[in-house]
């Protein structure tokens, strides 16, 4: 599994020209799922994003949650986190998670988050997604535990 997570002071997702998701002042997660994943394996994931503490506090320094500064989460399915681009130009995506389990997990990572936090926005499983983001600090970071 690979989570890139991005501070933002906001994001969107669109699809056909539709805005499908969008937030405010919080993280915007592109969430990769390999063959080799599982629920457990999600939960380490998910209470490590929770936990992180990268958003400023009164002395201008990394030292707050998502939950401290009430912010909101955007999580986008990315199987492109798996690309292997060892070989010639044209990456393989031979690693990243068949469909089937890959939506399980994406969708039972949503489930969770939305036990903790209250404004959990989502992309499109398997959709052509237009994603927008003002990027705050730039901070992002890639998560492989």
């Amino acid at each position: 599994m690979k989570f890139v997570v991005q501070r933002v002071n906001h994001a969107s997702v669109t699809v056909d020209g539709n805005v499908i998701g969008a937030i405010n002042k919080g993280f915007l997660v592109f969430i990769g799922v390999s063959n080799e994943d599982t629920r457990e394996i999600a939960d380490k994931y998910i209470k490590k994003l929770l936990g992180l503490r990268i958003f400023q506090d009164e002395n201008g320094k990394t030292n707050l949650s998502l939950k401290d500064v009430n912010g909101e989460l955007l999580l986008v399915s990315q199987f492109t986190l798996y690309a292997d681009c060892s070989h010639g130009n044209r990456p393989s995506f031979i690693n990243a998670g068949k469909p089937e389990l890959a939506n399980e997990l994406y969708e039972y990572i949503i489930a969770e988050c939305k036990k903790q936090v209250d404004v959990v926005e989502t992309g499109e499983f398997g959709a052509d997604m237009k994603v927008a983001l003002e990027n705050d600090g730039p901070f992002t970071i890639v998560l492989e535990l």
